[in-house]
């Protein structure tokens, strides 16, 4: 009974999070459901308040990487992303594929996968309308990257925020070990979409005017360079990401800040509710935990570290990722994992790789779906399915091979 119930807690939750009735915040379902958690039994309130704290710096991270990517946004950075790839494609879908590619990649990596859904895919959409190009495998390159292209940095997703501790690896290590991966499932992406949208990309080339431009946002991009300088430097001292995050925020708002109504923009772009979701599914997935599923999926986990161990592990986290979400998944399998670097980092492939099969694996992909539902262009499920199947089982394995490699050429297991 404790099982079916923290599994009907956690399958309640994620749902009321895919549909959103009322668009209400995941918080609304979230919330209650670790509440009702404590009060069965089902986790403790030592643990859950345990579990809170273990929580708050990555919570409090993403709430200023939140406000940094809407601060740079607001500067004018993606608007400058636009129009540099708006003149750098010439007209040619090809070629501003390449570019979108190429921008959702460093976004994605410097920002996080949440920038490049909310803040990049609108700016995606009027660069293709500017060039009289189809929208479709550009924007869908943005969910695609936003998801496969947040392996680089720790802080790039926060799945690699909740593996990094655990990890035992350093910021610099960490990034040094995700490197080729991160390259080699973008190339494999790329590939795949310049064949399955063939058709899109196979339109005339437009001669169109470049779009005018405006002075670059020299001071926002200097803070956003800053700030990742400053999260590898301020790592070996024990200052944890989100207060790097937080003074890069500090140091943008101090020139946009000007009015209540500023900070409550401000407010509203760390967005409170997702934040309690997240503490809410933190309690809710530990009550799972607790059930016997952690159990259950330890004697999954391979003890080797082995190439052959690693893909074992992807797959697990892949097909987890797609069945509860990746964030759950991650919770789940992170701690089963925590003492072997190797297989953390297989974990990380899995649950950021993975949900580009399905809607379902990673929030930031309904998300998206939303974004485009609002701009007339309801994506196709079979497509996403296809183009899924298309690239995330070479990109997993491209990947965990690269990782391997990695793995064996450092020494670390």
């Amino acid at each position: 009974m404790r099982t079916v119930g923290a599994v009907g807690l956690l399958l309640a939750v994620l749902a009321f999070a895919i549909v959103r009735p009322r668009r209400l915040p995941e918080a609304v379902a979230a919330v209650p459901a670790a509440l009702l958690a404590v009060a069965l039994g089902l986790v403790p309130v030592r643990l859950a308040v345990h579990e809170l704290g273990a929580l708050g710096p990555t919570v409090g991270f993403l709430a200023a990487v939140l406000v940094l990517a809407q601060l740079a946004a607001d500067a004018g950075v993606f608007d400058l992303a636009g129009t540099l790839a708006a003149r750098a494609s010439r007209g040619s879908p090809r070629r501003l594929l390449a570019v979108v590619f190429a921008v959702a990649a460093v976004v994605t990596a410097a920002l996080s996968l949440d920038a490049t859904v909310v803040l990049l895919t609108p700016v995606v959409f009027r660069t293709a309308a500017l060039l009289s190009v189809r929208a479709r495998p550009h924007v869908y390159a943005c969910t695609h990257l936003a998801n496969s292209a947040s392996l680089l940095l720790p802080v790039s997703n926060l799945t690699n925020l909740l593996a990094f501790a655990a990890s035992g690896l350093s910021f610099v290590s960490f990034t040094g070990l995700m490197a080729v991966p991160w390259l080699a499932v973008i190339a494999v992406e790329y590939l795949v979409f310049r064949r399955f949208f063939a058709a899109d990309l196979g339109t005339p080339t437009h001669a169109v005017a470049p779009p005018a431009g405006t002075p670059p946002p020299v001071y926002a991009l200097s803070v956003l360079a800053a700030t990742l300088v400053g999260f590898a430097v301020a790592e070996p001292f024990g200052i944890a990401p989100a207060w790097v995050a937080a003074a890069g925020a500090v140091v943008l708002a101090a020139r946009r800040v000007r009015r209540p109504a500023d900070l409550l923009h401000l407010l509203r772009a760390a967005n409170p509710g997702f934040l309690a979701f997240v503490f809410g599914l933190g309690v809710v997935v530990l009550a799972v935990r607790r059930a016997g599923l952690a159990d259950l999926v330890g004697t999954l986990v391979p003890g080797a570290t082995g190439l052959l161990a690693l893909l074992a592990v992807a797959l697990l986290a892949a097909v987890l990722a797609n069945l509860v979400n990746n964030l759950p998944a991650t919770l789940i399998l992170v701690p089963v994992v925590a003492t072997r670097p190797g297989l953390v980092l297989a974990v990380l492939l899995g649950v950021n790789i993975g949900p580009n099969l399905t809607y379902v694996g990673s929030l930031a992909t309904l998300l998206w779906r939303r974004i485009l539902h609002a701009h007339d262009a309801r994506p196709a499920a079979g497509e996403f399915l296809r183009l899924g199947a298309s690239t995330v089982p070479a990109g997993l394995v491209v990947a965990t091979v690269a990782l391997w490699c990695g793995l064996r050429l450092t020494g670390i297991g």
